[in-house]
Order: C-alpha cells, then sequence, then structure tokens
C-alpha cells in the first residue's frame, strides 16, 4: 500500500510562509493524484490544493496563496503557503488516489484512500 509521511507543520505569525512536505512511498499507479486537505475540529474536512501531472486546482480561500508542487524524483509533495492568515490554521493532512477521478472531483475526499497523519499548522494572531 501507499504510504504517506507528513512533516513541516509549525506555530507561525500573520502574514508569514510555511512549506509542507509529504513523502510517498510504496507502490504507484501509472497516474497518481496527491492532494492536501485540512480540517478543525468540529468543521468539514476542506480540499485545499491537489495536482496530477502538471495540472493542478485549488480551493477559493487559498488561490494565490497557497502552491502546490510535486518532485517526482524524491516521491514528495509540497505545499508552499505564503500571506498566511489566522483561518488556515488546521490539521493539513496529505492524500493520494490511484487517479483516473475527473478534476473537478480532486478536492472531495472520495476519491482518496491514502491518507497521512496530519500535520498541525497555528497561525498566530
Amino acid at each position: 500500500q501507499v504510504h504517506l509521511l507528513e512533516s513541516g507543520g509549525q506555530a507561525v505569525q500573520v502574514g508569514g510562509s510555511l512549506r509542507l512536505s509529504c513523502v510517498a512511498s510504496g507502490p504507484m499507479g501509472s497516474q497518481q493524484c496527491m492532494a492536501w486537505f485540512r480540517q478543525v475540529p468540529g468543521e468539514e474536512r476542506e480540499g485545499v490544493a491537489a495536482i496530477e501531472d502538471v495540472t493542478t486546482t485549488y480551493a477559493d480561500s487559498v488561490k494565490g496563496r497557497f502552491t502546490i508542487s510535486q518532485d517526482h524524483a524524491k516521491n514528495t509533495l509540497y505545499l508552499q503557503m505564503g500571506s498566511l492568515k489566522p483561518e488556515d490554521t488546521a490539521m493539513y493532512y496529505c492524500a493520494a488516489s490511484n487517479g483516473g477521478t475527473e478534476r473537478q472531483w480532486w478536492l472531495e475526499s472520495g476519491p482518496y484512500s491514502y491518507w497521512g497523519q496530519g500535520t498541525q499548522v497555528t497561525v498566530s494572531s
């Protein structure tokens, strides 16, 4: 199975930047869609950003501030976050699917079978 390991979450000041990483291991299909989700206790899990090959999609709440990317050689997914706001405070999760899902569903939880343990991002106010 695919295993995901996240890192990079920490406390950061409002307006600051942070980069999250997710290392994937195990079998990979010919197509792999990977994504970042976040969740605050008591709220719905929110899809933040997703990428398959060179195609990306973002939640409206992070457009222009966050960038998702991947390094295929290192099997690593990244989320570069900038202009951080208190509303960005959440547990951030890395997720992976076997691919083949239409882009319109990339920010929904359903397509993803593999999840990381989560890394906490706290933006101080």
